[in-house]
């Protein structure tokens, strides 16, 4: 039991900043794309950062860290400073995810690095601490592609759909909700997380295998 007690409390103490990260990365990225595209809303917010002070939403952080998908305080974005509304709100709505999913093959790169060449024990704790950076980038990436309002999914989804589709789907979204905690329920997220994960460690592998 005292094992068990200090493995949980080794992987707690590492899934407090990766969390922070994943979740400080996916935010910034939203606001990044914004400013590339024309809009200083976020810039102007100071959301254009890594600080988590600018990003952490307190339930949402509380999520990821016990079911391995949650959420940030929304990056503020005024979609008439776009040239193209859709696409520019399409743009910035994918970048988190986008984000996530580079950091994740990232943290797989360095994990294998670590796992080649690291033989101490701080070096273990890094690998594990690298391994929990991209499972939960791959989580939070997943997660807020699905099109429930407000998650990232949602407003792509809006940006391309005509105007009186989307009024439908903003009268289903109890439903859709419902059904998105049935899938979660169900474990079904949990699949699709995985083979992202997957092939995202696949292609880290196939990198690392190239250049070490």
């Amino acid at each position: 039991m005292s094992g068990d007690l200090r493995s949980a409390f080794i992987t707690l103490a590492l899934s407090l900043p990766a969390i922070v990260l994943c979740l400080s990365i996916h935010e910034a990225a939203h606001g990044g794309a914004a400013y590339l595209l024309g809009d200083r809303t976020a810039h102007d917010s100071g959301r254009l950062t890594l600080s988590p002070l600018a990003h952490i939403d307190p339930v949402g952080f509380i999520c990821l860290l016990l079911f391995g998908f949650g959420w940030a305080r929304p990056v503020p974005v005024n979609i008439s400073n776009f040239k193209n509304r859709r696409t520019g709100m399409a743009v910035t709505a994918l970048a988190g995810p986008a984000a996530n999913f580079v950091t994740a093959f990232i943290a797989y790169c360095l994990y294998f690095v670590v796992w080649i060449y690291g033989n101490s024990v701080f070096m273990q704790v890094l690998g594990e601490f690298l391994a929990i950076v991209a499972s939960m980038s791959v989580g939070l990436g997943v997660f807020n592609l699905i099109p429930v309002h407000p998650l990232d999914g949602s407003r792509v989804l809006d940006a391309y759909l005509p105007f009186s589709w989307s009024l439908k789907l903003q009268r289903y979204q109890p439903v859709i909700i419902l059904l998105f905690i049935f899938a979660l329920w169900r474990g079904w997220l949990d699949i699709v997380m995985m083979r992202v994960s997957n092939i995202i460690l696949g292609w880290a592998a196939q990198l690392m295998s190239m250049l070490l």
